[in-house]
């Protein structure tokens, strides 16, 4: 999520492929699996690793939560500037990365990604201002979704994909109009952003040593951001109460999901990551519900479920695959 993401790569042993818990593990696309964890044991994954990784999860849709309680303050793109100025000042101040000795190419991927963050978080946030989490987390996570399903080019993810498409069919009820069709455009855009976010976000892990990616491209993010969050908020951005409201987003969608999903990928097979990140839509549906009072109709709650599904089967049949090749 946006994402948050919505709040948004994901730490590694011995390095990091995206700036906000990559997507990359939704999809478990073949390259990204093999660099997400560098020489991480695929063993099984004990319980103690999963449960840190449900509480990123939670602590990102929870953090989205906060920040729609947050736009009335500051407006979207406010909440949006709070948050990876924040994020991006805590993620330097940590990694202290490395200006010099990186070549053209490099820094062109750094800005690359650090641009699809920006306009990741810019369009999700957009579209959880006109229509409910969890709905705009379902229609975002199609964009990984159709990315695997481009990049494996099996026929079997065209059945995924065909159930992803008739949960959003269901989710739309015949037509967007119910959703809010700007928020739902808004949702979209922020899914082929997503999707960008994670081609971009492994090269840069493959550049750049440790975090120091991660934080550059967090750093080029909050830049672009900061223009459309001054024109949005103003001097709003300024107050102590919203400051604070924005640190709390930008440390439960960014910093503590890194953390603690970096503790988990020490242990835990890169393909189970991905089928746990799989559940966004459901985690964002339940912070939806009982931070924002969003209720989820009968329809809703299955179309969330068939997109869940997609994302699931897609994971596996890409783990599969790659397990056959290895």
């Amino acid at each position: 999520m946006g994402r948050l993401r919505g709040a948004d790569a994901v730490p590694g042993d011995g390095g990091r492929e995206g700036a906000e818990r990559v997507a990359a593990a939704t999809v478990a696309l073949p390259e990204a699996a093999g660099e997400l964890r560098p020489g991480t044991r695929r063993g099984r994954g004990s319980l103690g690793p999963v449960a840190l990784v449900v509480a990123g999860g939670l602590s990102v849709q929870f953090g989205a939560a906060v920040a729609v309680l947050l736009m009335p303050r500051a407006g979207a793109l406010g909440v949006v500037t709070l948050r990876l100025v924040l994020a991006a000042a805590v993620l330097l101040l940590v990694c202290r990365p490395r200006l010099r000795g990186h070549s053209r190419d490099s820094w062109g991927t750094v800005v690359a990604f650090g641009a699809a963050m920006a306009g990741m978080n810019m369009l999700f946030y957009q579209a959880v201002d006109r229509i409910p989490l969890g709905a705009a987390v379902t229609l975002e996570v199609l964009g990984p979704l159709a990315l695997s399903v481009i990049v494996s080019r099996r026929l079997v993810n065209l059945v995924w994909a065909g159930l992803a498409l008739g949960g959003v069919v269901l989710l739309s009820g015949g037509g967007f109009d119910r959703l809010d069709p700007a928020g739902a455009a808004f949702a979209l855009g922020a899914g082929a952003m997503w999707a960008a976010y994670i081609v971009f976000s492994a090269r840069t892990g493959r550049r750049f040593p440790q975090a120091d990616g991660l934080a550059l491209a967090m750093a080029v993010g909050a830049v672009l951001s900061l223009p459309f969050g001054i024109a949005e908020a103003g001097g709003k951005l300024l107050v102590p109460s919203t400051v604070g409201l924005g640190l709390l987003v930008a440390l439960m969608s960014s910093v503590l999901p890194y953390t603690l999903e970096l503790l988990a990928l020490r242990r835990l097979p890169a393909p189970t990551f991905a089928v746990l990140m799989s559940l966004e839509p459901a985690i964002a549906a339940t912070a939806g519900f009982l931070v924002l009072h969003q209720a989820l109709s009968a329809g809703d709650a299955l179309a969330i479920a068939l997109v869940v599904a997609a994302s699931m089967g897609a994971v596996r049949t890409q783990a599969g695959a790659a397990g056959r090749t290895a």
